[in-house]
């Protein structure tokens, strides 16, 4: 799903800068990519912890490059069936209960997808980190093997962020750690947690995100990714209204 969860930057170096084996370009497309191939389809659990309430679901999921994924919910059994489909940055709900399909625009985007600390906008948001901030290697791994990479971000004036900077970690071997999103007044907003770094399908990446907020301790929503296939042949009808009624 960060399918489920990408964040947007601007203004690409016009060369690739070095951070030792690899370029930062290539360490923030690494951090993009995390969960996603040139299609993908699995299930995952999402549990939310507020200070309201908790919950647990589950999900089938399908996804095709950065534009077109398909979010099924298959538990608990009360909402079971409704489903959220994005196709480049258009985004649409169905509610089975009373056989609805409702198109999420304008200011119902910056909501909470689904209870959780996810807004709608995080789902529909296709571009890459590196197109629309500038970016600064603050540090990098002392030993080939070991330690983690540190890259800036800090987005161009027309660019379309919220997040006045974004602080990405990333392990000596590609493999996201942690991003950081802050305010325009440089206040922590939220943490992104990339966690349990496994192989699944032929394909190592951090198999848990955990999104923190700032302003609530103790608040999360956490993604567990169960199975994933990658590159998967998937029909355009998969990525249709009518299969948002499945």
């Amino acid at each position: 799903m960060k399918t489920l969860l990408a964040v947007t930057l601007a203004l690409a170096l016009p060369l690739a800068a070095s951070a030792g084996e690899y370029t930062v370009e290539e360490l923030l497309d690494a951090t993009d990519d995390v969960t996603r191939g040139t299609s993908s389809h699995g299930t995952m659990s999402m549990q939310v912890k507020t200070d309201r309430y908790e919950r647990s679901m589950k999900m089938e999921v399908w996804s095709r490059g950065t534009s077109d994924s398909l979010i099924l919910i298959l538990e608990p059994a009360k909402e079971k069936g409704v489903s959220t489909l994005k196709v480049g940055d258009n985004m649409w709900n169905y509610l089975p209960k009373v056989d609805r399909t409702l198109k999420v625009a304008g200011a119902a985007l910056s909501g909470s997808w689904m209870g959780s600390h996810f807004s709608n906008d995080d789902l529909v948001k296709s571009s890459r980190l590196r197109e629309d901030f500038t970016y600064e290697l603050k540090s990098e791994p002392s030993a080939p093997d070991a330690g983690e990479y540190v890259i800036e971000l800090v987005p161009k004036p027309d660019a379309p962020v919220v997040w006045g900077k974004v602080v990405v970690r990333v392990r000596h071997d590609k493999q996201p750690l942690e991003t950081t999103y802050f305010d325009e007044k440089g206040e922590l907003v939220r943490t992104m947690t990339f966690l349990e770094i496994k192989e699944m399908s032929g394909r190592t990446f951090p198999t848990v995100m955990r999104i923190e907020p700032a302003d609530a301790p103790g608040e999360f929503t956490q993604v567990v990714y169960e199975q994933m296939e990658f590159d998967v042949e998937l029909p355009d009808r998969t990525f249709s209204l009518q299969s948002l009624k499945r």
